[in-house]
């Protein structure tokens, strides 16, 4: 019930379209439930007086009735269209804007792939269901109420034929239904996992060609796709048999009906010819009703799975809870970090981070340096409020991040990334996402920060040169300035840097920091990176160690005291020989 009554809301402006179809389908299923009746009548009539006039008369009448039948059908399909498809679009909508004001932990708690197929196969799903809901589930019960009512109304005795049969049919769709609800439930976790190794197939298409994985990507999709299949497949072979069904109660009551005509109906004559007419069409429309109502609800069992998938995620709190009184303004980049802990999940054992203690001043450069593992990202993290910590406090600009509003926070906060992420669209579109009033004189100036002016205009259609989707048409290390010119528009008080520079060559790094140093020295910089040359003129290089700091220092104090520092510098310091190599790559 609850479901039911989350799902309603998303119908809104719908509501007539949804009222308007089921009166047009009862008008419809009246009129077609008395023109068989009215046929008696009228061949009775026609019978006493053969008439030009009377058969014109009489048959006008039941044009009539037809025409008016049909524009009612219309009227109702168009309406059903109407409300199932607003109804999905306006579930679309109201999903993804629930998605968008998820945290990171909400989106890693569902997975992409399975928060794009419930927008898509489930919504879809739960669109066809409701239509038939709206027009079919209204007009089979209602068909089968007047068929049933005009069939005693004809001849009792002969009525009681649909009594017999009714249940027949009835306890064999019901069976086959119970039969497939368990199999369209378990299909839609298996759409999920096809939907995962298409997407994984398409973002990692370079490394499975380099690798030359194609077989053992289409034998994986393949696995996957016909996991999908054999359950639909399954599930309609069951479905199958509802016809079978169908067709022998309606030869069976129609063979019922020419036997038993003769003995409980009228005279012989135009009379009876008429009245085993009119039943046979009212046996078709009892049983075709029933056969529907079935249909009805296979559907909505398939959709009762995905309908409790999309109530999930318009369920879903967002983890980032906004203050009741938020602050709207960021004093400073100054950053502090008091006994932190957190975890990804607050079931998990392990924590990503352990008593964090820091305390960095606004201008000043940090470098972070750490294994693969160590928990550089998620420290920086928690910074932007990407996810809260599970203990302890975050301060930025002297106030705990918690206590600030969250698009306040963030537009002083930019972030560079891991997976550096282009839309398609010009250079100038993407640049924009930092400031969407920015000119193009200042597009220009923090091109040059980031060192991405010059191949920009090494393009025919510089600034407006178009992006393929996920910056395909670009190389990684073109993709990481113009990301990080783009952090740069936002006028940060804090910028983060997450090995946003892995891809540029040593001297491009180097002039983008020199340029960071000389062009925004009042901005906080957190540099994550691998080389140390990157973060050794930082004013502060913290060293992560499996989710703790093992040290806080300068270059010349780390590489006195501290080995892990060592061992990075030393590793990549040395010639072929084993001396050292220095910055500008001359041998000591």
């Amino acid at each position: 019930m609850n479901t039911l009554k989350k799902l309603m809301k998303s119908i809104r402006q719908y509501k007539l379209h949804s009222i308007l179809s089921p009166v047009c389908v009862t008008v419809e299923v009246a009129l077609e439930c008395i023109i068989p009746l009215y046929m008696i009548e009228m061949l009775k009539k026609i019978e006493e007086d053969i008439s030009i006039r009377n058969i014109l008369f009489y048959g006008g009448i039941l044009l009539v009735l037809s025409a008016f039948s049909l524009v009612f059908g219309i009227l109702a399909g168009k309406f059903a269209a109407t409300a199932s498809t607003g109804f999905a679009k306006n579930l679309r909508q109201d999903m993804y804007y629930r998605i968008q004001g998820f945290a990171f932990s909400n989106i890693d708690k569902f997975s992409a792939p399975s928060l794009v197929t419930r927008m898509t196969t489930d919504v879809a799903n739960v669109q066809m269901a409701y239509m038939m809901i709206v027009r079919i589930a209204v007009r089979s019960p209602i068909m089968l109420i007047f068929s049933l009512i005009m069939a005693f109304v004809i001849n009792v005795k002969i009525a009681f034929v649909f009594v017999a049969v009714i249940p027949v049919l009835g306890i064999g769709l019901f069976v086959m239904f119970r039969l497939v609800d368990p199999i369209f439930t378990r299909v839609f976790k298996k759409y999920d996992a096809m939907n995962e190794s298409i997407q994984e197939n398409i973002k990692g298409i370079r490394v499975v060609k380099s690798y030359v994985r194609d077989e053992y990507e289409n034998d994986k999709f393949k696995k996957t796709s016909n996991d999908v299949r054999y359950d639909f497949l399954k599930g309609e072979k069951i479905i199958a048999l509802a016809n079978p069904l169908l067709q022998f109660c309606m030869w069976f009551s129609i063979l019922m009906i020419c036997f038993l005509v003769p003995m409980f109906g009228v005279k012989e004559g135009v009379g009876r010819s008429s009245e085993m007419s009119s039943l046979i069409v009212y046996a078709s429309q009892i049983l075709s009703s029933l056969m529907m109502l079935s249909m009805v609800m296979i559907m909505i069992s398939m959709s009762n799975t995905s309908s409790k998938r999309i109530v999930e995620v318009l369920s879903e709190e967002s983890d980032l809870h906004a203050p009741a009184q938020p602050i709207y303004e960021v004093a400073d980049g100054s950053v502090r970090f008091e006994d932190v802990d957190f975890k990804y999940d607050v079931k998990a054992e392990r924590r990503a981070l352990k008593g964090v203690n820091l305390d960095i001043k606004s201008g000043e450069t940090i470098g972070i340096l750490g294994g693969t593992g160590s928990s550089k990202t998620s420290l920086v993290n928690l910074i932007p409020r990407l996810y809260d910590a599970t203990s302890g406090h975050v301060y930025v600009g002297g106030h705990n991040v918690k206590q600030y509003d969250l698009d306040t926070l963030r537009n002083e906060v930019a972030v560079v990334l891991q997976k550096n992420v282009l839309f398609s669209g010009t250079i100038k579109q993407n640049l924009r996402w930092g400031d969407p009033n920015a000119s193009d004189e200042e597009l220009e100036r923090v091109c040059k920060l980031a060192q991405a002016h010059e191949f920009i205009m090494g393009f025919p259609d510089k600034y407006d040169t178009y992006i393929e989707q996920g910056g395909s048409n670009v190389s990684g290390g073109q993709k990481q300035r113009l990301c990080i010119a783009r952090a740069l528009l936002k006028k940060p008080k804090i910028l983060i840097l997450d090995d946003s520079t892995s891809a540029v060559d040593t001297k491009t790094d180097a002039l983008i920091r020199k340029a960071f140093a000389e062009e925004i020295p009042d901005t906080t910089k957190f540099i994550i990176a691998q080389r140390v040359a990157s973060v050794q003129d930082a004013d502060k290089i913290i060293i992560m160690d499996n989710g703790s700091i093992a040290d806080v220092g300068t270059h010349e104090q780390l590489l006195a005291r501290n080995a892990i520092y060592q061992e990075v510098y030393y590793s990549q310091n040395k010639s072929s020989d084993g001396e050292e190599v220095t910055a500008d790559g001359k041998k000591n």
